[in-house]
């Protein structure tokens, strides 16, 4: 039993130095390199919303315009509903007189389930680069205030089987095969924009066609069948008039 006792207490001891360990060695923190990005994103600065995010394909770029702020915390949700911190890259932050700097280890984290910015300014323009993928976009909304989603290229919405935008969008303009999405003033906890490839209309119009034509020439088969059952009945001499039978004429005398 003492041996079992022990062997319990250095499990437990293994797995607190296991932990230790990963926090010693910055399981918390993202490294230079990826901060760095690949030599810098190409962030479009000159933005008139406090939310710029940009959708390209497997990643977004995310740009936030600040005032009086000196940390923002984001996340996203899994699968199974739980928070976790957003793998960020090649981190900027750009003062108001246009100077850009990259983000270090020490003003990016993650904590608590979250990426932690530090802000080296209150005043300035954060943006990030991100993982994405699939036909769907949502963010929390950190900050209130005007929101633009600018969508991939050839993607759309409008179409309420195949796409969705919450809150509803007061603005939607299209350039270059982009579609804006742009909000005046947004309260809501998430915006989300569920979009659909602009061939993708004609696909799914074409298989409602093919489905609302199948299923006339099933509706004209059936009735086919039923006029020739008709028939057969009365050629078998089984659809006879029965009007004026000997049985409905009454009962035999005597029995009235």
């Amino acid at each position: 039993m003492n041996r079992r006792l022990l062997l319990g207490f250095a499990a437990l001891a293994l797995l607190a130095v296991t932990a230790g360990c990963s926090g010693v060695f910055g399981g918390d923190q993202f490294s230079e390199k990826r901060l760095e990005g690949d030599g810098g994103a190409d962030y479009e600065w000159d933005t008139d919303t406090d939310v710029t995010i940009n959708v390209t394909g497997g990643q977004y770029h995310a740009i936030y315009d600040f005032e009086n702020r000196t940390q923002l915390r984001i996340f996203e949700r899994e699968s199974l509903g739980e928070k976790t911190p957003v793998e960020v890259n090649t981190v900027r932050f750009r003062y108001p007189n246009g100077t850009v700097v990259t983000l270090d280890q020490e003003q990016v984290r993650k904590q608590d389930s979250r990426t932690v910015f530090t802000l080296p300014s209150e005043e300035g323009q954060l943006a990030y680069t991100a993982p994405h993928r699939g036909k769907s976009f949502n963010t929390p909304t950190y900050v209130e205030g005007s929101y633009e989603v600018v969508l991939p290229t050839g993607m759309r919405v409008g179409n309420p089987i195949l796409s969705q935008v919450r809150p509803d969008a007061d603005e939607k303009t299209q350039i270059d095969s982009r579609v804006h999405l742009r909000w005046a003033e947004v309260t809501a906890d998430n915006v989300v924009v569920r979009y659909y490839l602009a061939r993708d209309l004609k696909i799914f119009a074409g298989i409602i066609g093919a489905g609302i034509l199948i299923a006339l020439l099933g509706l004209g088969y059936f009735r086919l069948q039923i006029r020739q059952l008709e028939q057969e009945r009365e050629e078998m001499g089984l659809n006879v008039d029965t009007d004026g039978d000997e049985f409905d004429q009454g009962p035999p005398p005597g029995m009235g």
